[in-house]
């Protein structure tokens, strides 16, 4: 299965994430610990709940989620 993002919207996309498929498991975000405007699209830093931070990366021009676990 393919790595994404879950996100909550309204005015934009993405608002925030609030889920991510990871190694075929869904992880339920717990907290955003640091958010950013990029460049080419937004940064977020997660953590689940299950204990694990990653870092979200969307590329706006590509539709793309960039996911890295720290």
């Amino acid at each position: 299965m393919e790595e994404l993002v879950e996100c909550h919207s309204e005015y934009e996309y993405p608002e925030r994430p609030i889920a991510i498929w990871w190694q075929n498991e869904r992880l339920m975000i717990s907290q955003i610990l640091q958010e950013a405007r990029i460049p080419d699209g937004k940064y977020f830093r997660v953590s689940t709940s299950e204990g694990f931070i990653f870092d979200l990366l969307y590329k706006e021009l590509f539709d793309q989620w960039l996911i890295n676990q720290l």
